[in-house]
């Protein structure tokens, strides 16, 4: 396993309208350090191997470049994903079935929607394209841009934050692909994520 630097932070979660105040653990952020690409591979892992994956809402958020569709590619190998893994940037979501999932009964394919949002120029797109079904259906959601959906994105479990670590002094300008990583939950499926993490 890699040796990926992280810390469980205390925080409370206010208003997200998700959970009724105290109902979640005090635990509900980790924050990390990835150093390389084999530091987010060993967390999409980590996240793959946990059973509250297969039912869970996961946003990504970042700039351009940041990383987010780099962590979806190694969750969804993960989770057991085979053949090409195109970004939905153009297509706006993209299906996939995962084969051979590790938190899925033998034989039981999970299923995956991966979302971008970037393109979206008004919140009500959401609605007009009709995803109130797919996020209602079972199966994990990973939504890049989740801003761009507004109010009409469904409860998130787990709020994924990937910042490139050009502000850090002590990055070694040979990895660009040195990132810091603060996950959220929001819920207790949130939270069950979390504890894999940890």
């Amino acid at each position: 396993m890699s040796g990926i630097q992280s810390d469980i932070h205390v925080t409370t979660i206010v208003g997200t309208g998700l959970a009724p105040a105290g109902a979640l653990s005090a635990s509900s952020q980790w924050q990390g350090h990835w150093a390389t690409e084999e530091d987010t591979q060993a967390f999409a892992l980590r996240l793959a191997l946990s059973p509250a994956i297969a039912h869970a809402t996961l946003t990504l958020q970042g700039d351009l470049g940041a990383g987010k569709t780099t962590l979806v590619r190694h969750l969804l190998r993960a989770l057991g994903v085979r053949g090409r893994i195109k970004s939905p940037t153009y297509a706006v979501v993209e299906p996939h079935s995962a084969m051979d999932c590790p938190v899925m009964p033998a034989g039981e394919p999970l299923s995956v929607w991966h979302f971008d949002f970037y393109r979206f120029n008004d919140p009500r797109e959401w609605e007009d394209a009709g995803f109130r079904e797919l996020f209602a259906s079972p199966g994990l959601k990973l939504v890049e841009w989740p801003e761009r959906a507004g109010a009409f994105l469904p409860a998130v479990d787990l709020q994924i934050d990937i910042q490139p670590d050009d502000m850090n002094p002590h990055t070694d300008p040979e990895h660009d692909s040195a990132r810091t990583v603060r996950a959220t939950a929001l819920t207790p499926t949130g939270l069950r994520l979390l504890e894999a993490l940890a």
